[in-house]
C-alpha cells in the first residue's frame, strides 16, 4: 500500500512537472472534457477529476497532454523525469523565474539560431565528462571581463558564419588567435 501511494505521487508529480515544462505550445480555445481522456490518463489524473472543469483550458491541454507523453514513457525515461522534477521542485523561486525566463526567450529565437543552440548542446553533450567538466572550469576562471569578453567575440564569430551561411557579407577579419581586431575608439 506504501509503495502504491508512492508510485501514484511519483506519477502525479512527473505529470505536473511535465506540464509545467511544456509550456503553452498554443493558445487552445477550447479544453479537454473529462470523458474526451482515455482511460489510462483518467487514472493518472484522477485526483484532478472533482475540478476538471474549472481548470483553464490550457490547462486541460497540457495535463492531457503530459499524461499522453507519461504513458508512452519506459520506466527508465519516467525515472528520469521524476528526478528531473524532484530537482525542479528544490529550485528556489528567482531560479525558476530565471529558467523560465530563459526558456521564453529560447522559444523566441529564430528557428535557425534554436537550431544551432541545441546543435551545440549535443555537441557539448557528446564530449567526455572529464572534456565537459574542464571546459567548465576554464570558463569559471576567467576573470568577469574576460569572460565577458569572451561571450562577445563568440557572439561575433556566430555573426559571421550566419552571414556566411546566408550568402550575406563577407565574414569580418580575424586576429591570428581567432578574435575580431579592435576597434579604434576615437
Amino acid at each position: 500500500m506504501g509503495q502504491t501511494m508512492s508510485i501514484d505521487r511519483g506519477i502525479r508529480l512527473a505529470l505536473i512537472a511535465a506540464a509545467v515544462l511544456l509550456g503553452p505550445a498554443a493558445a487552445w480555445a477550447q479544453g479537454v472534457a473529462w470523458d474526451e481522456l482515455s482511460a489510462a490518463q483518467r487514472q493518472l489524473l484522477a485526483p484532478r477529476e472533482g475540478n476538471w472543469s474549472e481548470l483553464a483550458p490550457e490547462r486541460q491541454q497540457r495535463l492531457a497532454l503530459g499524461a499522453e507523453r507519461w504513458l508512452e514513457m519506459n520506466n527508465r525515461q519516467r525515472a528520469r523525469a521524476r528526478d528531473r522534477f524532484s530537482r525542479w521542485q528544490s529550485l528556489s523561486d528567482g531560479e525558476r523565474a530565471t529558467i523560465r525566463n530563459r526558456y521564453d526567450t529560447f522559444r523566441n529565437l529564430a528557428p535557425r539560431d534554436r537550431a544551432r543552440i541545441l546543435r551545440a548542446y549535443r555537441d557539448f553533450r557528446t564530449l567526455p565528462p572529464a572534456e565537459r567538466d574542464a571546459l567548465r572550469q576554464r570558463f569559471r576562471e576567467l576573470p568577469p571581463g574576460e569572460r565577458d569578453r569572451s561571450l562577445r567575440d563568440r557572439r561575433l564569430q556566430r555573426g559571421d558564419e550566419l552571414r556566411r551561411e546566408s550568402g550575406g557579407l563577407t565574414p569580418a577579419p580575424r586576429q591570428r588567435d581567432g578574435t575580431a581586431p579592435q576597434r579604434d575608439r576615437r
